[in-house]
């Protein structure tokens, strides 16, 4: 015992308050990664898993029923020569172009109307955000319906002016820009709330003291709301951006890919080859290089961000 309370004595207080404040910092670490270990162990399992067997399937020749064999780049070499899959990418390509500025400049403008009090402000906000929360197969069901040839309210509405509505859904000029503008409908609430957001963060002596300049309703616009909320611009374009590229539930309800694969983006293309055809090698790949594109465009749009974004010191 007087031997091993001298070792005990020996012992250098610091070193014992370190050794401690190691294994109460161990302690702390591992109590952390207990704690998210559900979530990674989601992560891994239902979205890193299958996302890297996904990508072992674009490399293969793998119908839905039947043996697969490894062919190793042919899919995504076979894509691009599709001429179907370069249809699709087009018809992406402007449904993002339509989409996204018109979502974003509709959703800037009735935050703009509705960042100020009056009377029935709290309806206004409600009736512009109530289609967001209403699902995308009842909000196309309906539209569907509304924007039929003969039968449909618009069309009928259109009549009591003389005017003859078009086949909306129809016709190759028409079914695209249809399918955006309905679009734009649904969405448009949740980009308008997080610029109402941030325009109401906008400090107020900014404005007061532009209007002793003698500053216009534009310039206070362009020259403090548009600089001050780049953050918020830039991350609704990055989502609404991808939303649009993803776009399939309305695609599929409305217009099934048609008229004349008017309007067959790559999403559908994408269905459409893995459970029409059966092809979920091809489908795969097709999957990967929307993947790959989405990826290139956030990156690219995140290095060019602090040209243009507006970041507070």
């Amino acid at each position: 015992m007087i031997k091993v309370e001298a070792k005990k004595k020996d012992v250098h207080p610091q070193l014992i308050t370190r050794q401690n404040g190691l294994n109460a910092k161990w302690r702390d670490n591992l109590a952390g990664w207990f704690f998210i270990s559900p979530m990674f162990i989601g992560f891994f399992v239902f979205m890193f898993g299958p996302l890297v067997y996904a990508f072992f399937m674009s490399l293969n020749d793998w119908p839905l029923l039947g043996e697969h064999a490894f062919i190793g780049l042919e899919n995504y070499k076979n894509i691009v020569k599709d001429p179907t899959f370069i249809k699709s990418f087009k018809s992406t390509f402007l449904f993002s172009f339509g989409l996204v500025p018109l979502n974003i400049i509709l959703a800037m403008l009735l935050a703009s109307l509705l960042k100020n009090k009056f009377v029935g402000i709290g309806l206004f906000r409600t009736a512009i955000f109530v289609p967001v929360v209403t699902s995308m197969v009842v909000w196309a069901i309906v539209w569907k319906y509304l924007l039929a040839p003969e039968l449909g309210f618009i069309n009928q509405f259109l009549d009591l002016f003389g005017i003859q509505g078009p086949s909306w859904l129809l016709d190759t000029s028409t079914a695209l820009p249809s399918v955006i503008f309905i679009s734009v409908i649904k969405n448009v609430g949740l980009n308008m709330v997080l610029f109402l957001v941030a325009m109401q963060q906008v400090p107020s002596e900014l404005f007061e003291a532009a209007e002793l300049d003698g500053a216009s309703p534009f310039k206070k616009f362009t020259r403090i709301t548009l600089p001050l909320i780049t953050p918020t611009i830039f991350l609704t374009m990055i989502i609404t951006t991808i939303g649009a590229m993803k776009v399939f539930g309305q695609i599929y309800v409305m217009t099934r890919g048609g008229p004349v694969d008017s309007t067959k983006v790559i999403v559908y293309y994408i269905w459409e080859t893995a459970f029409k055809q059966y092809d979920m090698g091809y489908s795969s790949a097709i999957a990967f290089v929307l993947f790959f594109i989405l990826l290139a465009f956030t990156i690219l749009s995140w290095v060019v961000r602090k040209r243009w974004v507006f970041f507070e010191e």
